[in-house]
């Protein structure tokens, strides 16, 4: 299931970055799409950060996947 949803937001449109929240304990941002290379076997891929430091992620070790609300939707619902 979290590899589906990893891929569902890997080709979202318009992209949102996301957190991943690994079992042991470490938290991940994907910051854009072209920071993403997956594996040809689909469960590891390759997540670069902006400082081009990578990590390279076992997808069945992801417990969780945060992706949050956009600014403007933040905004919006101060107001109901």
């Amino acid at each position: 299931m979290t590899i589906e949803r990893f891929r569902d937001l890997y080709s979202s449109q318009p992209f949102r970055p996301f957190i991943i929240h690994l079992a042991e304990g470490r938290d991940l941002t994907v910051h854009h799409r072209e920071f993403i290379a997956l594996g040809p076997g689909g469960r590891t891929a390759l997540l670069y950060q902006p400082d081009e430091s990578f990590n390279i992620v076992d997808l069945l070790l992801v417990t969780d996947i945060e992706v949050k609300g956009s600014a403007l939707a933040q905004a919006g619902s101060e107001y109901h």
